[in-house]
């Protein structure tokens, strides 16, 4: 399955739960699953098996047919790809307080898949490592942000980028006064 398939779904499942108003563990509860893993889905963390898939979208009492129907499916893209500052999705990657994210773009480049969002990472805040299947490039738009890895720190400031392998664990942290305001391009490798 594609990547960009992968983030449509795990986005309508969390729309779709938000808009009836259900906690992750409510919707865990009725589909036999961890609330854990329901969590992991919506933040295209992990893929659910379709069985999963099917209990998920049953426990969200949605139409399976009218679920997928939506869902664009199909990799032929125009030449030009806009979108509108105030059409950027915003969603949640972890728990952890202080962090907004806002997805630009998801869309598939030949054998790869490219990720595109902003990420505001607001003063003080902390969370766990993290690790991502992709290589992780940040240009920092605005402010100022130390990114932690397991042997070093590396202080980032506004006009600053890095590249990096994004398997590496890693955790950003605002030291400042200000929210940090950066771009965030995810490449995901393309499967074969």
């Amino acid at each position: 399955m594609e990547q960009e398939v992968i983030v449509q779904i795990s986005n309508k499942l969390k729309h779709i739960r938000k808009e009836k108003s259900l906690t992750l563990q409510e919707v865990a509860d009725r589909a036999g699953v961890t609330k854990g893993l329901i969590s992991q889905i919506e933040n295209g963390r992990t893929i659910p098996s379709l069985l999963v898939l099917i209990q998920i979208i049953k426990a969200l009492e949605e139409d399976l047919d009218e679920f997928f129907r939506e869902l664009s499916l199909h990799t032929n893209q125009a030449p030009i790809l806009i979108q509108r500052k105030e059409n950027y999705e915003r969603f949640e990657k972890e728990t952890a307080s202080g962090y907004i994210y806002h997805r630009i773009f998801t869309k598939k480049v030949k054998e790869s898949t490219v990720d595109i969002v902003l990420l505001d990472v607001e003063p003080g805040s902390d969370r766990e490592f993290a690790e991502t299947e992709a290589f992780e490039y940040k240009y920092i738009i605005k402010g100022d942000v130390n990114y932690v890895f397991p042997d070093e720190t590396i202080q980032l400031n506004e006009g600053d980028s890095m590249l990096f392998d994004g398997r590496i664990p890693h955790k950003p942290f605002n030291p400042g006064d200000e929210t940090c305001k950066m771009l965030v391009v995810y490449f995901f490798e393309g499967k074969s």
